[in-house]
């Protein structure tokens, strides 16, 4: 076996045991709906709406994907119940598709910018400063020179919190005292990366789900100030959402997309929640590619998120 297999065949036992308790639920839920019949009906499409609901898929995207198979059955005149679970992964798949239009770029692929800077928003509690401390050792993990900016300075802990995961992945953490500037941070950051020909900069931000519009002045004033060290930053807007709080994770998508440009998502905390489902609806409702998957507590357990990989790894 080559290296790249023994690395392929480890990312995908991670990704499997990580959505192990979202597998086991949808599987038994969806046994339960089929049971007794021979052929996909309308009995049968109800039990399935009403599954993938309460897998935090979400109303809207459940009645697009059963929208999508009522197509599908009424073309083929005839389904068996036994061709659902291949029809409803080619559903998912396809409309996962239409919202991550590109291929997934894996950490170690090269960047569209130098340096590129990845500004990191999401309340507390959802694992914002782990996820930026796992970025930040998969990047340097690849040869890449990775800053990191503490400009969540309203709570203490976040700064702490950033300098223990900048010492694991190696790599330097910007900061100032408490109650500082947050822009000024940032600013301090990227003019610094800059100076040392980093590769990458990725800059934390308060967690207070505040009013929309202070939130948005906060978020404002960062980006205007990184453009003046680099004119086109920040190059990924990453909200950060955990995946174990279902519904809540798409009230804060809202909130967040409303007050800012968020143009990547990372949904953590899959692997102890049986809402995997989330990761779903929230690419479908928002239009917004999820590009990482948290699957643990492990550096190595934030993965790219690969939508082939993670519908084959729900229902094979």
């Amino acid at each position: 076996m080559g290296i790249f297999s023994f690395f392929n065949k480890e990312k995908k036992e991670v990704l499997d045991n990580g959505l192990a308790k979202t597998k086991e639920s949808v599987f038994s839920k969806i046994t339960r709906a089929v049971a007794g019949k021979s052929k996909v009906d309308d009995e049968v499409l109800d039990n399935l709406e009403e599954v993938l609901i309460s897998s935090d898929v979400g109303v809207e995207t459940t009645l697009r994907i059963i929208g999508r198979i009522e197509e599908r059955v009424a073309r083929d005149k005839y389904v068996n119940t036994t061709e659902l679970n291949t029809i409803l992964k080619d559903e998912i798949e396809a409309l996962l598709a239409e919202n991550n239009s590109e291929m997934p770029m894996d950490f170690d692929s090269p960047l569209p910018k130098k340096p590129y800077v990845i500004m990191v928003v999401g309340v507390n509690g959802v694992g914002k400063t782990t996820t930026i401390g796992k970025l930040a050792y998969q990047f340097t993990k690849t040869g890449k020179k990775v800053y990191l900016g503490a400009a969540d300075t309203f709570r203490a802990a976040a700064v702490e919190q950033l300098v223990i995961w900048g010492e694991r992945a190696g790599v330097p953490v910007i900061k100032q005292k408490m109650g500082s500037d947050p822009a000024s941070v940032a600013y301090d950051t990227i003019a610094s990366a800059k100076a040392n020909d980093a590769d990458v900069v990725i800059i934390d931000t308060a967690g207070r789900l505040h009013n929309k519009v202070n939130l948005m002045n906060e978020l404002t004033k960062i980006k205007n100030v990184m453009q003046k060290v680099v004119p086109d930053a920040p190059h990924e807007v990453l909200l950060v959402l955990d995946g174990s709080t279902g519904q809540n994770a798409f009230e804060q998508a809202k909130q967040f997309t409303l007050a800012t440009d968020v143009n990547a998502l990372a949904i953590t905390k899959l692997d102890g929640t049986a809402k995997g489902g989330v990761v779903i609806g929230i690419s479908d409702q928002f239009k917004i590619p999820v590009k990482y998957i948290g699957l643990g507590e492990g550096m190595e357990h934030l993965q790219v998120f690969d939508r082939k990989e993670f519908v084959a790894s729900l229902f094979e």
